[in-house]
């Protein structure tokens, strides 16, 4: 591999690792009970009543989780 090659390795596992640590401090923070306030949807589903970790994706409605997997795409393919 070339100088510009290693260089965009370099940048992408420092930026994959600072999201790492973001999603570390997330769930810490939500085991901790510290919740958005509010509801999450226009039927009335609150922030509180979502579960931590992977049972979140049982809770979360489908146009969510859509949105939320859209955006990150959006910004793994811009930033």
């Amino acid at each position: 591999g070339d100088q510009a090659k290693f260089d965009r390795l370099r940048f992408v596992e420092l930026k994959h690792g600072r999201i790492s640590m973001l999603a570390v401090v997330g769930y810490l923070v939500q085991e901790a009970g510290i919740r958005l306030p509010g509801n999450i949807d226009y039927e009335g589903t609150s922030f509180s009543s979502i579960r931590n970790g992977f049972a979140a994706f049982k809770d979360i409605p489908s146009g969510g989780l859509a949105q939320l997997v859209l955006f990150v795409g959006f910004l793994e393919l811009a930033v």
